[in-house]
């Protein structure tokens, strides 16, 4: 049998504010209920998400549709790009990024390299693997995270996968056992609006 996680990248969040405490925009909220749209007919076990809060409320609507509340998991949230609670601006991020991708050990000072972001995420997807084995478990995430934890399992998911996905964005991730046997994106253009 196989496990599937379902990576859901977080809705549009404002650019200003705190890091941990963002939450959605008007469209994040209407993408949110579209994930909820697009994962409530696949008997999902679990819902899990980084403590941020733009991801709970990306994931959130389908775990109340559940009964259930977000299990929330402190390592899986972004990378710390900087010291600091505070966005790094899209003009610093993605030299930033270009620089993080190319050496993973890389890091600003008070920040935390692509290698150490990878170990602590990677840790919790693996435990999470093994007490929901053959289970169907879905994670809000973020773009570098997500992006290292699934290129941690295949390499072709890397900083150009990073830039070619949207927020939100969905992929199925399937497992046997441990190993990462496919993966399908479903968010995309041909999604219907109810």
């Amino acid at each position: 049998m196989s496990t599937f996680v379902y990576m859901v990248r977080h809705g549009e969040s404002p650019k200003e504010g705190n890091e941990k405490a963002r939450g959605l925009t008007e469209k994040g909220n209407l993408d949110a209920k579209r994930v909820t749209d697009i994962l409530k007919d696949k008997e999902i076990d679990v819902v899990v998400s980084s403590p941020y809060i733009r991801s709970i409320f990306t994931v959130e609507q389908l775990a109340q549709q559940k009964g259930e509340e977000v299990l929330v998991f402190e390592n899986l949230k972004e990378r710390i790009f900087s010291s600091g609670n505070n966005r790094v601006s899209d003009e610093e991020l993605v030299p930033l990024l270009e620089k993080s991708f190319s050496e993973p050990s890389f890091s600003l000072e008070g920040g935390e390299s692509n290698a150490d972001c990878q170990k602590r995420a990677i840790k919790v997807l693996r435990e999470l693997l093994e007490t929901y084995r053959d289970k169907k478990i879905v994670i809000g995430t973020h773009g570098a995270v997500m992006a290292l934890m699934m290129g941690y399992f295949d390499s072709t998911y890397d900083l150009d996968f990073l830039h070619g996905t949207s927020k939100p964005d969905i992929y199925r991730m399937e497992f046997i056992e441990q190993e990462l046997v496919n993966v399908q994106r479903l968010w995309g253009v041909n999604i219907s609006v109810n």
